[in-house]
């Protein structure tokens, strides 16, 4: 099928699909297909992608090598469908998973497959350390983002994304953030306080849920000391761990796992987004070995078991995992994002940056200019979204592939829109 040659009348999704979509609102276009860090438009234009299907493409768009996997599985009739059956797809990522992610880092988690999304692997989470320690309370961070479900809504910073929900969230209480008091207050001074007072009026916690760089809360990275700092009072007050991986796990930070800087081995981990390597639906829960304490079929989903999935993720892991060719590169990528950035807010006022590996955010005072930026790189042949509580930050996340070519011609391109909008 030559998708290019295909006219799709732009008009077919305002007048059929719901008014909850959105990123179609900031590109306006068709898009027919892609390839590594490149997507097309029925048009036949070119866009280079530092959005990256919001990090579920950190191979890029159609990586040859797993899609290759992916067209010759399907070609032999392999298992689509699985639930969660036993399959030679599922056995052969579960051994790789183990052989090179979880055993070279001393890691030794259950896997369990919650349901092909980030928003399933969340509430899992929640749902287990619940279970397991017989409490309710979860406490959360300030600007974060775990899911647009209930139970991940409730432990979501986001105002306008909790108004969705339409009942009160319960049972979760937001805690500041790394530097979320610019260092006014002691890390954890004030968790500490309200967990020994009994007059504050917080339960002790079933778990606390955190993400080592907040994404979707405007690229706010916690220090690799007061993650560590986090454990250490998780543990004393014999609070389960739970770390959000989804959008920064997958070597987006660097290491597969973004917590692996700080040294911490969490209780829990959610996983989804890039860990089928190729975009399609996959998310796991890593619970540590104790705590699997599920009765059969108590948590479930009918498309747990995405075999598909289970093909590419095991490609990508044996692809980009066997060494720490990517590491390196993620690492060096990243300071070259950086050195851009910052050359570019030492030129301007209203401007910083931050970020660790291949998640980069450019700050702006004024919150509008973020999203003006976006759109005059649309107009130049680059995806890039904003983030933030006022959407004051244009995020990139470029895939973890792209050259270094490819790396400056973008960053080119938000560079001179970014001066174009300022000036």
């Amino acid at each position: 099928m030559q998708l290019l040659d295909t006219t799709i009348d732009d008009s077919v999704f305002a007048q059929n699909e719901s008014e909850v979509r959105s990123y179609c609102r900031n590109w306006p276009t068709v898009f027919g297909r892609a390839r590594g860090s490149w997507i097309t438009d029925t048009e036949g234009r070119e866009y280079l992608d530092f959005f990256a299907g919001a990090g579920a493409l950190n191979y890029g768009h159609n990586h040859p090598v797993l899609k290759e996997a992916l067209l010759e599985y399907i070609s032999a009739d392999g298992i689509t469908h699985g639930l969660d059956m036993a399959t030679v797809a599922k056995g052969q990522f579960l051994e790789t998973f183990h052989d090179k992610i979880l055993a070279p880092r001393d890691l030794d988690y259950k896997v369990q497959f919650p349901g092909p999304t980030g928003t399933n692997a969340v509430e899992s989470a929640l749902k287990l350390a619940r279970k397991v320690t017989g409490r309710e309370s979860i406490v959360s961070f300030t600007n974060a983002f775990h899911g647009m479900t209930l139970g991940s809504l409730s432990v979501t910073g986001n105002s306008m994304k909790r108004a969705g929900a339409g009942i009160p969230l319960v049972h979760a209480t937001p805690m500041p953030f790394d530097n979320y008091l610019d260092g006014t207050v002691e890390d954890f001074s004030w968790f500490e306080r309200v967990l020994e007072d009994s007059g504050s009026g917080l339960n002790t916690p079933a778990a606390v849920i955190v993400e080592t760089v907040q994404g979707e809360g405007g690229v706010n990275v916690a220090r690799a000391e007061w993650l560590r700092g986090l454990a250490e009072l998780c543990k004393r007050r014999d609070i389960l761990l739970i770390v959000d991986d989804v959008q920064m796990g997958c070597g987006r930070t660097g290491e597969f796992f973004s917590f692996e800087e700080a040294g911490i081995k969490p209780d829990i981990v959610t996983m989804s987004k890039s860990i089928s390597g190729y975009g399609l639906p996959m998310a796991l829960v890593l619970i540590r070995r104790d705590l699997d304490v599920w009765a059969p079929g108590e948590h479930n989903g009918t498309f747990r078991g995405n075999n598909p999935a289970f093909i590419t993720a095991t490609k990508a892991i044996n692809e980009f995992w066997s060494d720490d060719q990517l590491t390196r590169d993620v690492h060096r990528k990243g300071r070259q994002i950086d050195e851009v950035f910052s050359t570019l807010s030492e030129r301007h006022e209203g401007l910083s940056t931050r970020g660790r590996g291949m998640v980069r955010g450019l700050v702006f005072d004024e919150p509008t200019l973020a999203a003006k930026a976006c759109a005059r790189a649309f107009g130049s042949g680059l995806l890039a979204e904003t983030s933030g509580p006022s959407d004051e930050v244009v995020k990139l996340l470029p895939p973890l592939t792209i050259s270094t070519e490819e790396l400056d011609r973008g960053l080119g391109i938000l560079v001179d829109s970014v001066e174009e909008v300022i000036a």
